[in-house]
């Protein structure tokens, strides 16, 4: 099973609030291409992957984005603590403080609630591995776009650290996935799912 650490991957020291910025960096924690929907994608993937090595990557790779999905909880937090009443109305973070007042809650961006249908487990390996390199780039294009978004340097630092992951993890699947290639016929890779044939 886990082993927990008790510190982020990645510090997140934030000084000072910003519940606007929060209103959209908390798309990583539960928006479509979010930390959250991609640790679910790749632990429940695992389960149908009949190749051990790419099994304990997928293994490997959810947990880190449960690790990410903590330290963007912590960029959401530290953006919003010891919020005025004024603050939140000002930035229009009312709505969300009405149903959550500063706690954690999954949702885009958008306010769209996370949901199951974000993330795919198809139980083919080559689908589930083009999903994964698709799923890591989409995040990857959501960080670039809060880092241009971003205007202080403590909440820059982490989204880099968590941009650069993304590009990781879409070269970590690239690999797996040349190597389920190479165990299926190059001649005809959509007739045989090695999960399931």
């Amino acid at each position: 099973m886990w082993t927990y650490e008790k510190k982020l991957q990645f510090p997140v020291n934030i000084q000072t609030p910003d519940p606007a910025f929060a209103k959209i960096v908390i798309t990583q924690i539960g928006g479509p291409d979010g930390e959250l929907s991609a640790s679910m994608r790749y632990l429940n993937q695992r389960y149908a992957m009949p190749y051990d090595q790419i099994k304990a990557m997928l293994t490997d790779i959810g947990t880190e984005e449960l690790a990410h999905l903590e330290m963007v909880s912590a960029i959401v937090y530290q953006l919003t603590r010891n919020l005025s009443m004024e603050e939140i109305e000002k930035e229009g973070f009312s709505a969300y403080y009405v149903d959550h007042t500063t706690g954690i809650w999954p949702q885009a961006a958008s306010g769209a609630a996370f949901t199951s249908a974000y993330f795919q487990s198809k139980g083919d390996p080559i689908t589930d591995l083009m999903e994964d390199m698709a799923a890591e780039q989409k995040a990857r294009t959501t960080y670039d776009n809060l880092i241009r978004a971003a205007k202080d340097p403590n909440v820059i630092e982490p989204l880099v650290f968590l941009r650069e992951r993304e590009i990781v993890h879409f070269q970590r699947f690239g690999e797996a996935l040349a190597y389920v290639q190479t165990h299926l016929n190059p001649n005809n890779y959509y007739r045989y799912n090695p999960a399931f044939d």
